[in-house]
């Protein structure tokens, strides 16, 4: 009997997916990483915002920085004024207009406040510039005369038996000048009638040689009482 042979079809199955040329990996498409950045602006804006509030407090800073120190050294310069002049007492009022902001207008010891000024009458008697030379000494200068007022108000605590220097005088070819720089005005001089009167005579007093008060012409190395001047002290 002949040999029956059986022949067997066996089929092996590849399981892996990882290779052939077929896989499902190879033929799918690989999906890209997507990277997600934030946007840009608002950072960016946040940065400029927080730089333009820092810049204008910088600013707001500087500015109160100058304001107050500048209070501070017209304060220290005022407190050394005080301090250098030579008077120790002051004599002070309530400042009505408050000028300044003050509240204290004064005027050093044995003065004599009118408007905005103090004035200091002597009773010893010198030329023109020793005059002028012990008003500066005492931070003053000789009278400067600007109004009728003004000059009333001085004639009625002067002596009428003395003369008394004021801050006028001819600097040359009868250019009458104040020791100030206050410009000479014409219609604002109190003279005796015809003075002035000589060109040798090129320095003013305040005197009462007939029926009220005016202004003579005298030689400057004349010997006579003056009347210092200086501007009131605010507080």
């Amino acid at each position: 009997m002949a040999s029956e042979i059986t022949y067997a079809e066996v089929r092996f199955k590849n399981e892996s997916n990882s290779s052939g040329p077929y896989s499902d990996s190879a033929t799918a498409p690989k999906a890209k990483p997507t990277l997600h950045l934030s946007k840009p602006g608002f950072p960016s804006l946040l940065f400029t915002s927080l730089m333009a509030l820092f810049l204008l407090l910088a600013i707001s800073f500087l500015v109160a920085f100058i304001f107050y120190f500048q209070k501070y050294s017209q304060l220290l310069e005022e407190k050394k004024a005080i301090k250098d002049l030579t008077h120790t007492e002051l004599n002070c009022k309530n400042n009505p207009s408050h000028v300044e902001d003050k509240v204290w207008s004064c005027c050093p010891k044995d003065w004599k406040p009118f408007s905005s000024h103090c004035y200091f009458i002597s009773t010893d008697s010198t030329s023109w510039s020793k005059s002028q030379e012990k008003c500066s000494s005492k931070g003053a200068h000789l009278m400067v005369i600007r109004s009728r007022e003004e000059q009333d108000f001085i004639t009625k605590i002067l002596s009428r038996d003395a003369s008394y220097f004021i801050g006028l005088s001819d600097s040359g070819h009868r250019q009458w000048q104040w020791v100030d720089q206050t410009p000479y005005n014409k219609s604002a001089t109190f003279w005796h009638p015809g003075e002035p009167s000589s060109d040798r005579e090129q320095c003013v007093i305040l005197s009462h040689p007939y029926s009220k008060w005016g202004w003579n012409d005298i030689p400057c190395s004349d010997k006579q009482r003056l009347i210092c001047q200086m501007k009131k002290i605010y507080l």
